[in-house]
């Protein structure tokens, strides 16, 4: 088996260990989800470094005070901040319409929990329709722009924000949005996330050519809003994987270090299709392997090829 891809950066690491003498001047990237928390902290490293950043966020309010606070904190020009509803289709395509520039780096980073059953205008899932489908409709949607940058530019990077939560359940092609069987947020969560890591899988294989590579990342446990809407089981899941030691929390700034090596580092310059954790790219585990036993690894469901394309394929159907 070919050896992991490492880095100098660790678990203690933060965003601004990564871009550190980093020169992304003139480069143009958008990270969903930037208002607050790992979208933030990734903003504000790539910002530092240099890029043109567009936060895309739901609450453009308060994206604004977002930029304006990156600006005063890193001495460059304040973000761009337009809105974008990841779980309206219609508001995907009106963001995806109104982009006419090269994209260097798109971060998919927006996500949510729900702690019941929630579902859109379409009757999708609501985690499945924002976590997944709504990045693959952004990304698909904003291709040909990455493409050119890479043309003009020597590569673009897709980063796409996983989670350990991907070991408790594999994507479910045949039943996407629980409409034949019972809902368990944990386990939507879960597929949400598997969909992400296949996602940078497929995207990488269908793009390398065009210079294009996708990963996805653990960025480990952090406290921001997406806790917010923890049901008490889902609060005591938490509490007891922080007990048994399978689960410590890190700042926004170290969990954005992962996010930021994937987008900006030069040993994922043409490398994609991979998932990383703590700074390196992580290890494949067995599907039936616990977290306990293999807490920085990925599941084999969650990278296989041929899942990929199905969800591709099922995601295209989806959204089109």
């Amino acid at each position: 088996m070919p050896e992991l891809i490492t880095t100098r950066f660790d678990a203690a690491s933060t965003a601004a260990d990564v871009v550190e003498g980093v020169d992304l001047d003139g480069r143009r990237a958008i990270v969903t989800g930037a208002s607050s928390g790992l979208g933030l902290e990734t903003a504000r490293a790539l910002t530092a470094a240099g890029a043109e950043v567009t936060l895309a966020v739901r609450n453009v309010a308060a994206g604004s005070e977002v930029a304006r606070r990156i600006a005063s904190e890193t001495g460059r020009r304040a973000p761009a901040v337009r809105a974008v509803d990841l779980a309206d289709p219609a508001s995907v395509a009106a963001f995806v319409d109104a982009w006419n520039s090269l994209l260097d780096v798109l971060v998919d980073n927006a996500g949510l929990v729900t702690s019941d059953l929630q579902r859109t205008g379409r009757g999708w899932e609501l985690q499945f329709a924002t976590n997944h489908l709504g990045h693959f409709a952004l990304t698909t949607g904003l291709h040909r722009h990455l493409a050119d940058a890479a043309a003009a530019r020597g590569g673009s990077r897709v980063v796409v924000v996983s989670s350990t939560a991907h070991m408790r359940a594999p994507v479910d092609l045949a039943d996407p949005h629980f409409e034949h069987g019972p809902y368990d947020p944990q386990i939507a969560y879960a597929r949400s996330k598997s969909a992400n890591s296949l996602f940078a899988v497929e995207a990488t294989r269908r793009w390398r050519d065009d210079g294009v590579v996708a990963n996805a990342v653990n960025p480990g446990g952090v406290a921001t809003g997406l806790q917010r809407s923890f049901s008490p089981v889902q609060r005591a899941s938490l509490a007891a994987a922080e007990a048994a030691g399978t689960f410590s929390w890190k700042t926004s700034a170290q969990g954005a270090a992962t996010i930021l090596v994937a987008a900006v580092s030069p040993e994922f310059a043409a490398v994609g299709g991979r998932y990383l954790d703590e700074c390196r790219e992580a290890h494949v585990v067995p599907d039936d392997a616990t977290l306990a036993e293999h807490p920085h690894g990925v599941k084999r469901w969650a990278v296989d090829p041929d899942t990929a394309r199905a969800l591709w394929r099922l995601s295209t159907d989806l959204v089109s």
